[in-house]
């Protein structure tokens, strides 16, 4: 059993790892001109599929997120990473409780979309709740984004994810560099998100998740804008080979 935790997690780390890296490439060639374009995890899983032997390449990308969703509910409920039970703890088990909802419902938007070609960005998890309620949800998953994003800025910073890696030597020049900068990009990403959540559900009286891509596009509209834009899809990146580095060497416990 604990082995096949280990694979899952470690698939849902390498899937992850290939989302991020998607998607901050793309908006990486967007600020330098080059052609590319702000997008979400939907609009990465849309590239991965137009690509050759695409369907093949989502598919094991769904597994992988399905591996990851799991492998999250697994960190919540049974405290795999021996964080406790004090309020700090539980905030950061929730995170994790939060990340595999999103990714199962990620994984099942792109079985959708595998299935019905684009048909499957149609809709989303609160169409179906009532306009009270969808505000409510809209604003408390706002304040634990804000929360989660807090966090990945502090872990950066501090490196507090080397508890959870065993570097290689060979590694440890740039490994811990480039980790601390893609979870502090992650972070900041996660902030503004969480502020258009907030504004879009108790201003805008508006159902729309809104996600990484429109955090993107906020940026490149800022002043400084594709500076801006260009440092963060740089962070994503980071975040994308820091992911990857997870899928080899994070301490997974169950």
């Amino acid at each position: 059993m604990e082995h096949t935790i280990q694979i899952l997690a470690r698939a849902g780390y390498a899937s992850r790892g290939v989302l991020y890296l998607v998607v901050g490439l793309l908006a990486l060639t967007s600020a330098v001109g080059m052609g590319g374009q702000t997008t979400s995890a939907r609009g990465a899983l849309v590239e991965i599929l137009e690509q050759p032997f695409g369907r093949i390449l989502l598919l094991l990308m769904i597994a992988g997120l399905v591996g990851f969703a799991l492998w999250r509910a697994i960190q919540s409920l049974t405290d795999a990473d021996h964080h406790g039970r004090d309020p700090k703890a539980l905030v950061i088990r929730a995170g994790h409780l939060l990340s595999a909802v999103t990714h199962g419902f990620l994984a099942y938007w792109a079985i959708r979309l595998m299935l019905a070609s684009r048909e499957g960005s149609k809709g989303g998890p609160l169409s179906a709740l009532g306009e009270g309620t969808a505000t409510l949800v809209m604003v408390a998953a706002g304040v634990l984004l804000a929360g989660i994003g807090v966090a990945h800025i502090f872990k950066g910073w501090t490196a507090r994810f080397e508890r959870y890696m065993t570097f290689p030597s060979s590694h440890e020049p740039w490994a811990r560099h480039l980790c601390r900068f893609g979870l502090v990009a992650r972070g900041l990403v996660w902030c503004i998100v969480a502020g258009m959540l907030i504004h879009s559900a108790v201003r805008l009286n508006s159902r729309e998740i809104q996600g990484t891509g429109e955090a993107l596009d906020w940026l490149a509209g800022s002043p400084y804008g594709q500076w801006l834009l260009g440092g963060v899809a740089a962070g994503l990146v980071a975040f994308g080979v820091y992911s990857c580095l997870e899928a080899r060497y994070r301490h997974i416990r169950s």
